[in-house]
């Protein structure tokens, strides 16, 4: 157990082919995660880069779907570094884990091995709650997880931009009420974008947009049909076998 973080559970994600250690209170991996690895267009041999991994779930989940993939997790906290550390581990994944700060710049990127043009896939699930309607949280780290600043999103983006491949994509999931906010810093730099959105159930606005933007991409954006997590019976079969890790979404296929 991580003294840093305090007392964790173990829990299964992709239907038991996946067990993480996490820390009891505080921000913890879910559907979020694991719905972010389903859209994940990573190949056996692409490097890829999960950007604020946290316990490493959702790089962690693409590891576990496609073999023979070079993963690094970036994590600013140090206590969640070491558990993603034990957690690659324990599920016998290789990984490099970077205590890194994705906001410090071009060099301390550099220092960390993540150079100019040098990844193929970057996925992310940065801080997206707008701090002007957000709770905030006692809990400094759990308030730096899940919370947006002004830049947030454009330096996150920005970051990718630089270590990725041309023609290398970007994966991410944000709030569906922040497109506006995604299509404007994506516009910088990235193109070929696909969007999906994720409802709570069918008659519900969406509540969260995965997105896949490729770096130089042309072709024009596409929005494919929204997953809906719950029908009238609980949860949406579709929804299960993503969550079982018996499937992938649209935007991770070639």
């Amino acid at each position: 157990m991580s003294e840093l973080v305090g007392e964790v559970t173990e829990d299964a994600f992709l239907g038991g082919k996946l067990r993480l250690r996490q820390p009891k209170s505080g921000h913890r991996a879910g559907h979020d995660a694991m719905l972010l690895a389903a859209a994940t267009p990573a190949l056996p041999g692409d490097r890829v880069l999960d950007l604020g991994a946290g316990v490493g779930a959702a790089g962690l989940a693409v590891a576990r779907r496609v073999g023979g993939i070079g993963l690094a997790l970036v994590e600013i906290d140090k206590g969640l570094a070491e558990l993603a550390r034990a957690n690659a581990r324990a599920n016998a994944i290789a990984a490099d884990v970077l205590l890194l700060d994705v906001t410090s710049g071009a060099e301390s990127l550099a220092s960390a091995g993540l150079l100019p043009d040098s990844v193929d896939v970057v996925l992310m699930n940065p801080p997206f709650n707008d701090s002007s309607r957000h709770r905030a949280s006692p809990d400094k780290f759990r308030e730096m997880a899940h919370v947006a600043v002004a830049d947030t999103l454009d330096e996150w983006v920005h970051a990718s931009r630089r270590i990725l491949k041309s023609g290398g994509h970007l994966a991410m999931i944000w709030r569906a009420d922040g497109i506006a906010e995604v299509l404007a810093v994506l516009s910088r730099g990235f193109g070929s974008l696909m969007i999906q959105p994720v409802h709570g159930d069918a008659a519900s606005p969406a509540i969260r947009v995965l997105v896949r933007a490729t770096k130089g991409g042309r072709a024009p954006t596409r929005l494919v049909a929204g997953l809906v997590l719950n029908d009238k019976t609980g949860p949406s079969p579709e929804a299960q076998a993503i969550l079982a890790g018996e499937g992938r979404l649209p935007l991770a296929r070639p």
